[in-house]
């Protein structure tokens, strides 16, 4: 290695997705990775169309997908510390094996008009056994980065610029698929059977959760059992800034649930469903062209000042959505919503890096994979609920408040989310002293 000149900094190295794409066995849990979270974004705005078909009520339809995104948030995390505790395909293999059965049952229910109590029964194990795919690649990525040995040794110094670039990279996969997913439901659902989505959902979940399983080879190793019970069955939200940072994913889940159930709602309003998935999707694409902007810039800017920047930018996007009266400005609102909501889960993913052992990190991203569905579930409730009794303007206020709180939160327990000590994002052979005032500065900051 490169000794570093006392008094110097070494030159910042640039790495590119071309880089990261080229580290050996990616591409094997890559792609099966990228269809088996699909259903992620499919599954809300499947239900919420298959139930307002049936039942002809958002309120409805809106209650039973929130009852499927709080069962995934309460679940989520304790899935993500049995894969970090006993291998991720001990756990994915019977979790889309259910998942599938209960989708399977749940859209049985809603085409026979069963009761709403039968719909929320369903609906429960529905939520419970979605796949926490997102989480277990990144896990991936820092495993197969030399980030997840078993003895927290971290990753080796030419690697670790390549954890954030995974990091984009993921934020960027995550993008497309809600590009993909909700399109792909919309068109079926409202282009072929109104059930299409939700079954299409359950396949995809099934045949790709099934053959990401199958790549053990990439997969972490399960952490070895530890004589410190307390360090064994510690949560991974003990630490404080896992706690801010989910209160972030919380507002953030909240722009994609109000979104999903306001955006439906204009449309038919305006008596053109077909643009809901339109316009979803044009708000997924600025989440997208936005991580892929993050992840090919040098930043020179602390991860919290970019949480916070990129945070308060959304809420302003947010509090604009309500007034618009036609289809054309409200996709243009869409987009900027998306530009900023990138950069916010990115930063948020990459400060989890920072801030959590490499032995909870699948459960640190479930918690806040979870937090997003949280979000989005009491949004899709509210936002139905408003959209029945108000209309879609007011569902549009459900982001706008969502993300507020979420801002007021950041900013004021923002001191919790600054990396300190060994795991900061800066070369372990670069004396703190040593670097340039911009970054002594930034990270202050």
């Amino acid at each position: 290695m490169a000794s570093t000149v006392p008094g110097t900094t070494p030159p910042a190295r640039r790495v590119g997705y071309g880089h990261l794409l080229r580290t050996p066995g990616a591409w094997t849990f890559l792609l099966p990775g990228f269809a088996a979270r699909q259903p992620f974004a499919m599954l809300t705005i499947s239900i919420v169309l298959l139930l307002r078909h049936t039942t002809g009520s958002y309120g409805t339809a809106g209650a039973v997908a929130a009852v499927t995104g709080v069962s995934m948030a309460l679940f989520a995390p304790r899935s993500g510390k049995l894969a970090d505790r006993y291998g991720q395909s001990a756990v994915l293999v019977p979790g889309v094996l259910i998942h599938a059965a209960a989708a399977a049952l749940l859209t049985t229910l809603a085409l026979a008009h069963a009761p709403l109590w039968a719909l929320i029964a369903a609906a429960v194990p529905t939520g419970a056994s979605v796949p926490q795919i997102g989480p277990m690649v990144r896990a991936r990525w820092a495993a197969v980065l030399g980030d997840g040995a078993p003895d927290g040794s971290g990753a080796r110094p030419d690697h670790r610029p390549l954890l954030a670039t995974a990091a984009a990279f993921e934020s960027v996969t995550d993008e497309l698929t809600f590009v993909i997913g909700p399109v792909l439901a919309t068109a079926l659902s409202t282009g072929v059977h109104p059930s299409s989505g939700l079954i299409a959902e359950a396949a995809l979940t099934l045949v790709g959760g099934l053959l990401f399983a199958a790549q053990r080879r990439t997969a972490p190793p399960p952490a070895p059992v530890r004589a410190d019970a307390r360090e064994r069955h510690a949560s991974a939200l003990s630490i404080p800034g896992v706690r801010v940072l989910a209160v972030a994913f919380l507002g953030i889940g909240s722009v994609f649930g109000g979104m999903q159930v306001a955006l439906t709602a204009f449309t038919q309003e305006h008596g053109e469903p077909g643009l809901n998935g339109v316009l979803y999707g044009v708000f997924a694409a600025g989440n997208m062209l936005s991580g892929v902007a993050c992840g090919a810039i040098a930043w020179r800017v602390s991860p919290r000042r970019r949480l916070l920047t990129s945070y308060a930018a959304l809420a302003l996007v947010c509090s604009t959505l309500w007034a618009v009266p036609t289809p054309l400005p409200l996709g243009g609102l869409g987009l900027l919503a998306g530009l900023c909501v990138a950069p916010a889960l990115i930063t948020g993913y990459t400060l989890v890096e920072a801030l959590v052992p490499a032995t909870s990190r699948t459960e640190a991203f479930t918690w806040l994979t979870g937090a997003v569905a949280l979000g989005q579930a009491a949004a899709v409730t509210a936002g139905g609920r408003l959209a029945d009794g108000f209309g879609a303007s007011a569902a549009f206020t459900v982001p706008l408040i969502g993300t507020a709180l979420a801002l007021l939160t950041v900013v004021s327990l923002r001191g919790r989310i600054a990396p300190h000590g060994a795991t900061a994002i800066r070369d372990e052979h670069t004396a703190p002293d040593a670097r340039p005032e911009s970054l002594r500065t930034a990270d202050t900051s």
